[in-house]
């Protein structure tokens, strides 16, 4: 017996007739792995009929399929109704067309009006972390179980907490905008195309930076094929220099940490008008947001040399150091330059005011210009601190790093240069340089540490 030929058929999703209104009501959302698309696919003698088909044909088919079924033929999988395309990073474009301003979809798809109460950083995080957990599949014509709409600014409505479904449109209205040294968890990253919202136009949610260049963070996000997290160059993969920061605008404190509605204790602010956070949260002891930002602010005024690691939110004698290096790089002496961040050190940070710190400022650490041809006249400069060395660093130090590997027979790797700008050539030199001194493992890891440092300066070439 011949086996019947079967047309697949596809129905229109656009269909607003009874039935297939009906089916959009009883399931406001998508399973993953379950039926996709139109609401009629569940309803097929009406799908059929549209087609030109009967139920009876239908019966028919149906009938056929499971006599197949039973010899061990494989029953086919409807289609989703955003088809994944396999091959095509979903990172490089989003390609994720999204509804507009809407209610939240309540039970039987009746439109559900909610008033959405404050929030905190951590509650931002975890609702979307609950999507990434859960996969929710990316259809911006579906409603997951909450109510919110399964595209980019459908999640982050609904990672806000927002009364209802929002679009990469609407969406700045609840936030106010922050800088990049600024971004904190639970912020959000928009791009809206208002020339062609469909295109381009995108929202995430910040998770952190990966690391304290800023060059990488967390993002959460919708996109095709479903909720995700993943490390994400700043600002995004595409039109990266459209995405803006905002911050919510319901922020309020998380229990133990004060602020003012940030939840890291942080002034919902941009930083050219953030005020002096106080005496006590620097210092022996302390342990919060501020000192990081502290340490970023010194780092990018050019006291990075003082830092083997971090800037982090634990205070340090290195936070200290720095802190004194550009206090007396005003000119401040005695109580004025005591290393601890008074409310005129701050201002001068945050507003970007004074001198940075030089080379020439003196200090712990402050490496001196080394003779023509020769080391530093007392033998080994001062390591500048790892964040002078780590993809994305442009400056001196990494050029003299790289002057002194070629002199000591270890600039293979070099195509061009050395240079100020750190590359992949800096960090394979730096990884034979380690490798010679007998070290594996993250011991010749190819960015260079005090003692990698002490050694390749140690001896004249």
């Amino acid at each position: 017996m011949t086996a019947p030929a079967f047309e697949e058929f596809d129905p229109e999703s656009d269909c607003d007739c009874p039935g297939c209104t009906h089916w959009r009501r009883v399931l406001p959302h998508s399973r993953t792995g379950g039926f996709g698309g139109h609401p009629a696919a569940l309803a097929p003698a009406h799908a059929l009929a549209r087609a030109g088909r009967t139920p009876m044909a239908f019966a028919l088919a149906a009938a056929t399929g499971t006599v197949l079924g039973a010899a061990g033929a494989t029953p086919a999988v409807a289609a989703a109704h955003a088809p994944q395309r396999p091959g095509a990073p979903a990172a490089d474009d989003p390609g994720t067309p999204q509804g507009g301003t809407a209610p939240l979809h309540g039970p039987g798809g009746v439109p559900a009006k909610v008033k959405a109460p404050r929030t905190t950083r951590a509650e931002i995080i975890n609702r979307a972390r609950e999507w990434v957990v859960a996969q929710v599949p990316y259809d911006m014509d579906a409603y997951w179980s909450d109510g919110y709409r399964q595209d980019c600014s459908g999640f982050v409505s609904m990672a806000w907490n927002l009364g209802g479904n929002e679009w990469t449109g609407s969406l700045d209205k609840y936030g106010v905008r922050v800088t990049q040294g600024d971004l904190q968890p639970g912020d959000m990253l928009l791009f809206h195309n208002p020339a062609d919202p469909e295109k381009g136009s995108h929202v995430v949610i910040f998770g952190g930076w990966t690391d304290y260049t800023q060059s990488h963070y967390i993002a959460y996000e919708l996109t095709r094929p479903h909720a995700r997290r993943q490390a994400t160059p700043y600002a995004y993969w595409s039109n990266s220099d459209r995405y803006l920061g905002y911050r919510h605008k319901g922020l309020k404190p998380e229990p133990g940490k004060g602020g003012t509605g940030t939840g890291t204790g942080t002034p919902v602010t941009s930083p050219a008008t953030a005020g002096h956070p106080g005496a006590t949260a620097f210092g022996p002891g302390a342990n919060n947001a501020y000192v990081t930002r502290l340490g970023r602010m010194l780092v990018a005024r050019g006291a990075g040399r003082y830092y083997v690691s971090g800037p982090g939110p634990r205070w340090s004698d290195a936070d200290r150091r720095a802190t004194r290096a550009f206090q007396q790089a005003q000119g401040w002496t005695g109580a004025d330059a005591d290393g601890l961040p008074g409310p005129a050190t701050w201002s001068y940070l945050v507003n970007g005011k004074g001198r940075d710190v030089r080379a020439a400022s003196g200090g712990p650490g402050t490496p001196t210009k080394p003779p023509p041809g020769g080391v530093a006249s007392h033998g080994v400069p001062g390591y500048p601190g790892r964040a002078m060395f780590r993809p994305g660093a442009d400056n001196d130090h990494v050029t003299r790093l790289g002057r002194q590997l070629v002199r000591k027979g270890f600039g293979k790797y070099y195509t061009r240069g050395p240079g100020p700008r750190w590359g992949e050539g800096d960090r394979r030199n730096v990884e034979a340089f380690q490798r010679a001194q007998g070290w594996r493992g993250g011991a010749a890891d190819g960015y260079p540490g005090p003692e990698t440092w002490r050694r390749l300066f140690a001896e004249a070439p």
